[in-house]
This record gives C-alpha cells, structure tokens and sequence, in this order.
C-alpha cells in the first residue's frame, strides 16, 4: 500500500509541473480556512524586511500573489491596490502583493507604479511552496489571495481574482469577514 501512495504522489507531481498545476507544500494537504498561516520573512519593496510572525495578535494581513512583475495582468492588480486604497486603509490591515521575482525587480516594479504599499519578494519560491502557490515548475505564483485573521490562521482564500477590480474586492472581503475599522 505504501509502494501504491509512493507511486501515486509521483505521478501527481510529475503530471502538475508538465500542465502547471499548483504544488501543495511538501507533505502537507492544501491550506484551507482555519489553517495557521506559514510563518515567513520576506523582503519589500520598500526596502524592509517583514514577518508574518510580528502581525499575530496586532492586525490582519492580506496576501496578494501574483504571478511576474511587469506583466499586464499583475500590473493592473497592482494599481488596483494602489488607485483603491483609500478602502483597503480604512481597515486594521496590513496589506501586500507578493511575488517569486527578485527583490530589485519588486522594488523597480513598484517604483514604476508608484504603488504606496510594500510589495514583498520570494525568490526561491519557499514561501509560494508552503502557500501551496507555486505554478507547476514555472516558478510563478499562482494569481491567489489569503485573508490571515489577527491569531494567524487563514479566514479565507480568493482563487478567482478579478486584476483590475481587486484592490475593492479585498475591501469588500475585509468587511464580510468582519475585520475591524481603524
């Protein structure tokens, strides 16, 4: 039976990377609401260093994954968040978009947009992986949106993000999930 499971996993990762499907975190079932967010620190675009692990007990996070900077749709969802967040502000929320691409490419990127939010980098992919993220062997994140509550555990995920409305739809989210005001 082991030898069954074994061979069944290979052929679910091998059949992923050559379609691009997402790769779950090694050993791990796909993240879902209630799940405790994994831990990272990643760069910014502003030139910080930020860690999930310092919000906990503080504020809410969203995490905006998209795939490549620079690209029509990751552009659009970016000013989205930019041109909509007077919305996203008025909540007790720490918010990002995040990337696998290098932190100098982010930080262009956001330079470019003149984005008033840090935009974070994950070059090796390590924290789109343990976010089940990862697209298949293309090292891009899939376009998914995580919802963190203020005790670390995921209250939700978009998997279907409209780019260039998104900035009012995690407005819209933050309320129906119940996230406080400032």
């Amino acid at each position: 039976m082991r030898k069954l499971s074994l061979a069944w996993a290979v052929v679910v990762a091998v059949v992923g990377a050559i379609f691009g499907f997402g790769v779950l975190r090694a050993g791990a079932a796909e993240l879902k609401p209630g799940d405790p967010a994994p831990d990272f620190s990643l760069r910014g675009s502003d030139g910080r260093t930020y860690q999930l692990s310092s919000f906990r007990g503080k504020q809410a996070v969203v995490l905006a994954w998209f795939p490549k900077a620079f690209t029509p749709g990751c552009t659009a969802e970016c000013i989205s968040f930019h041109t909509q967040g007077a919305g996203l502000k008025a909540f007790d929320v720490a918010y990002f978009t995040i990337s696998c691409d290098q932190p100098e490419t982010n930080q262009k990127f956001a330079q470019s947009l003149d984005v008033d939010y840090p935009i974070l980098s994950d070059p090796g992919c390590k924290v789109a992986k343990e976010y089940g993220v990862v697209n298949g062997a293309r090292k891009m994140a899939q376009r998914w949106t995580f919802y963190i509550d203020r005790e670390g555990k995921i209250a939700k995920i978009d998997k279907s993000v409209k780019t260039k409305t998104h900035g009012e739809d995690v407005a819209a989210a933050l309320k129906a999930l119940g996230v406080a005001k400032k």
